[in-house]
């Protein structure tokens, strides 16, 4: 087993970390904090992150070949097709920041993806592993409908779990806080059909391999990514 000596720290919890962590796909529903868990992760293992927005916001920045037809596409409202998000991928992982591994946030979105992916992985030494964050959808629904922002300071509160000291206002800077505009209740909905229809798959797909393990991910940000790396040991055992 490739292994390298390293020992980190997740909220308090001496963590030992003897194997290469390889590729880690985090799945979960919209609002269960995979993109938060990721950047634990990045933090702890030293790997990169890749997540199909930040490949489509850098090809366009970048203006390659890639990005300037996502753009064509996107500026006509239509989805970017798997090929071109594939090849957007394809060129990610040829990067030398990979070589330990990577953590996949929000790719492979649908089963075609998650076919392509494991047919790119076949030859590498170590195969990706899932692991999915559980959270209640009602509990989903509170952290997406009452979040607000401070337009000034970024600061993030929720009405629900994390409310300002004064109803509407920042406690930083006073300002009146925001609610996104996708940050409603039908908004969330449609985006829960999108991923009961797409990504759902995907679960039902790693898990058939026995590459999948499930954390509970209605708790505090260390504990959940002490459960991840807990699960990401074990699968690699």
């Amino acid at each position: 087993m490739i292994s390298y000596s390293a020992v980190s720290t997740v909220k308090g919890r001496a963590t030992d970390l003897k194997t290469v962590p390889g590729p880690i796909l985090l799945l979960g529903a919209p609002g269960v904090g995979k993109g938060t868990q990721a950047k634990e992760l990045v933090k702890l293992w030293g790997i990169p992150q890749i997540s199909t927005g930040d490949l489509l916001r850098a090809n366009v920045a970048q203006g390659t070949p890639l990005g300037c037809t996502a753009k064509e596409i996107m500026a006509r409202g239509e989805l970017v097709p798997d090929s071109l998000v594939e090849e957007m991928a394809e060129h990610r992982l040829q990067q030398p920041d990979t070589a330990n591994g990577y953590i996949l946030d929000g790719f492979p979105r649908t089963l075609g993806q998650a076919e392509w992916l494991d047919g790119r992985l076949a030859s590498e030494a170590l195969p990706l592993v899932a692991v999915s964050i559980q959270v209640d959808y009602n509990q989903l629904l509170r952290r997406i409908t009452g979040r607000r922002n401070c337009p000034a300071c970024q600061a993030i509160y929720n009405v629900y779990v994390n409310p300002p000291k004064q109803d509407g206002f920042c406690d930083v800077d006073g300002a009146a806080l925001v609610q996104r505009t996708d940050d409603t209740e039908e908004v969330f909905r449609e985006r829960m059909r999108a991923y009961e229809a797409l990504t759902a798959p995907v679960v039902e797909h790693y898990r058939a391999q026995g590459r999948f393990a499930e954390v509970n991910g209605d708790r505090p940000i260390g504990e959940i990514a002490a459960g991840i790396v807990a699960a990401v040991e074990q699968l690699r055992r």
